[in-house]
């Protein structure tokens, strides 16, 4: 007796010890809604899962993400056609048998089971409301004249559930339609040189709409202590979570 209840607490402790390795390696957020928990979390760069309700929404599954462990996708978001965010191997190996795609026009044309949803355009998918909103340049681009992110190409997204309103930026600069939006409660921002912004360049814009809670995501060799100290007084939450885990 005594040996099977040494072997439960090893046991125990083990799994302690590896959920806490666990939560260091994918530090998972978790906000509160009306219709009960939403879990996200993060995997690489731009990649990230969303739980809530018994569903499960992938963002933007590209390479190096790694998925192991993480539930597959009940629903996967792509944000645009640049390789850190659509990635058709990755997509599949994420979907199961009814995995609905969204993603902007311009993604349809490769990934072309997935629905289009274009700037401004919204849908109800179970318990969650889907907004496509604008992400584009406004001065950054390969050369004179040329954008990295045209505008109306790809979308940043808002995913509203049980009142909550959780905004995924995108590629994109502080552009007017983000500095007007409302009522968000989590927003992920994006902020790498020379495709996106910096981090003071994004605090800034963050200002402006003034989530409860932003999270700094895409963020590449930025320094994103830089972002925190910008909105530092101003009342919103930075978190700043590990999004490029060594393998």
């Amino acid at each position: 007796m005594k040996t099977v209840l040494r072997l439960i607490a090893f046991a125990a402790i083990f799994l302690v010890v590896g959920s806490a390795h666990g939560q260091m390696e994918r530090p998972v957020q978790t906000f509160k809604s009306s219709k009960g928990p939403i879990k996200v979390t993060p995997v690489y760069h731009a990649s990230m899962v969303i739980e809530a309700g018994g569903k499960v929404i992938v963002v933007d599954p590209a390479k190096p993400a790694v998925f192991t462990g993480l539930p597959q996708a009940d629903l996967i978001l792509v944000t645009d056609i640049h390789g850190d965010h659509m990635d058709t191997a990755l997509i599949a190996s994420e979907s199961k048998a009814g995995t609905e795609i969204i993603a902007p026009p311009a993604v349809v044309k490769t990934v072309t089971t997935a629905s289009p949803l274009a700037n401004g355009e919204k849908k109800t998918w179970g318990d969650w409301t889907i907004e496509a909103v604008p992400m584009y340049n406004l001065t950054r681009g390969p050369e004179a004249g040329k954008f990295f992110h045209d505008k109306g190409r790809g979308n940043g997204y808002i995913l509203t559930y049980g009142g909550t309103r959780i905004y995924i930026s995108g590629d994109t600069e502080g552009i007017p339609e983000m500095r007007a939006l409302k009522n968000i409660d989590v927003a992920f921002i994006c902020m790498n040189l020379p495709y996106t912004m910096t981090p003071e360049e994004a605090a800034d814009a963050v200002k402006a709409f003034h989530p409860k809670i932003a999270i700094p995501y895409h963020s590449g060799t930025s320094d994103t202590t830089a972002f925190q100290k910008a909105l530092a007084g101003t009342g919103i939450e930075v978190r700043l979570l590990n999004w490029y885990p060594k393998a």
